[in-house]
């Protein structure tokens, strides 16, 4: 899957490719607007028209250039990004880029970017709380900002109609919000302009523009909004990989953890008795049988399949006792359960009819027993997604090149597997 972003400026091409590549995609930015990548290394290009400032010729034509080459290239997705003070070509440009992918392309603008203090409420732009036009943008000396309802500013540049979608509708989330969508699309709207306070929304805004499969839809934005619906897009048109989540951590955190991803996701835990694998007995063959075959008849049903012996419906486990019950060390009792969310996973992965898009395990202790029973050497390491969550690949043994995602167990805050598994996702 090909991700494209056409930039009038190479901070903003920069700054739009490094939140796709924390998305998990491979990026770069091309300086010259002529320009593609020469390697297959990549599957998101971000392009740097410098049209900001140009003449509107100017702008026109280099941003027709970029989407002829982009359609040899083959990108699956065409991104705007504009300037998050809205300066520039946004109308001309956004013109060019409909006239040019057809009357089924639609341009979704959402000028938000909260984590740099910009908002959307009521169309209206604000920067840290003030209005755009109060702000030193309206003393740009090139192209003074005297507006700051995004509306208007984009309709006086734009040949198509504008038609604006607000805050309470983007609050009702991703369904209410396509619904919206469709109405304005069926009355010939080209260009529709949204509201955005926080990340969720925009999600939701991403969401609902994926369902919307019979046009082709362009986000317009500084970054957030182009990132997102790309990581949604790319999820909703993949090929049904699975993702196995192993979880052995029993903390709070990691229940709060797990409690996220499934309200995000929808998946379903597939829950492990810790009891029966803290054992020397037979139960630990047929408590990791039972659950192996569990997994992979869920696999039928579920894209996420979520291992855990993290259960709310369980007992706490006394290992102490347990041991002394069976003449043991406790050390030996929890490398037992390691060792079987070890076996379940290995051979859930090697059983498995469908392709695996990627692993995730949480707590050490894990993640080195599934290597060990996977024979694996070790773990080809590539990036960082968060602190003390490592992407890459297994060496060797029965899992040999399978994705990985490894989590300290107490590592990352109620979001962190859900951002490890989009990670994951996005790399499929």
């Amino acid at each position: 899957m090909k991700i494209a972003v056409i930039a009038d400026d190479l901070t903003g091409a920069n700054a739009t490719g490094v939140r796709l590549a924390r998305q998990g995609f491979d990026a770069a930015t091309m300086v010259h607007y002529n320009n593609l990548p020469t390697s297959d290394a990549y599957n998101a290009v971000c392009i740097d028209t410098d049209s900001r400032y140009a003449r509107e010729e100017v702008a026109q034509m280099r941003v027709k250039t970029v989407l002829e080459n982009l359609t040899e290239w083959g990108a699956h997705v065409i991104c705007k990004r504009i300037d998050s003070t809205v300066r520039g070509n946004i109308g001309v440009e956004l013109d060019t880029v409909l006239t040019e992918l057809g009357e089924k392309a639609i341009a979704v603008v959402v000028a938000s970017y909260p984590e740099s203090g910009r908002i959307t409420s009521g169309g209206y732009l604000l920067v840290n709380g003030v209005p755009l036009q109060a702000t030193d943008v309206a003393k740009d000396p090139v192209a003074p900002i005297t507006e700051s309802y995004v509306p208007t500013i984009v309709q006086k540049q734009s040949s198509h109609s504008v038609s604006y979608i607000g805050l309470e509708t983007v609050l009702a989330g991703e369904k209410t919000i396509e619904q919206a969508m469709r109405v304005k699309i069926e009355q010939g709207v080209r260009i529709l302009v949204l509201d955005a306070v926080t990340d969720e929304e925009i999600e939701s805004i991403a969401k609902a523009m994926a369902a919307i499969k019979d046009y082709r839809m362009i986000p317009v934005d500084p970054g957030p909004l182009s990132a997102t619906y790309s990581k949604v897009y790319t999820r909703s048109h993949a090929k049904d990989k699975k993702i196995i989540v192993t979880v052995g951590s029993i903390t709070s955190n990691a229940a709060k953890q797990l409690q996220y991803l499934t309200e995000k996701t929808g998946a379903q835990p597939i829950y492990v008795d810790a009891k029966k694998l803290a054992s020397m007995t037979q139960t630990w063959d047929e408590e990791t049988d039972r659950v192996i075959q569990l997994v992979l008849e869920e696999m039928k049903k579920q894209s996420i399949l979520i291992i855990t012996t993290n259960s709310p419906f369980a007992e706490p486990l006394n290992l102490k006792e347990v041991a002394q019950e069976q003449n043991t060390t406790q050390d030996t009792l929890a490398k037992r359960i390691a060792d079987g969310l070890g076996k379940i996973t290995r051979f859930v992965i090697q059983r498995s009819e469908y392709e695996i898009g990627g692993c995730f395990t949480s707590g050490g202790d894990v993640t080195a027993s599934l290597c060990a029973v996977g024979g694996a050497e070790g773990i080809k390491l590539e990036v960082e997604i968060l602190p003390l969550v490592a992407y890459g690949h297994l060496i060797g043994g029965h899992l040999d090149g399978i994705p990985l995602v490894t989590k300290g167990g107490m590592a990352g805050d109620a979001k962190a597997i859900y951002t490890s598994i989009k990670f994951l996702l996005a790399k499929c």
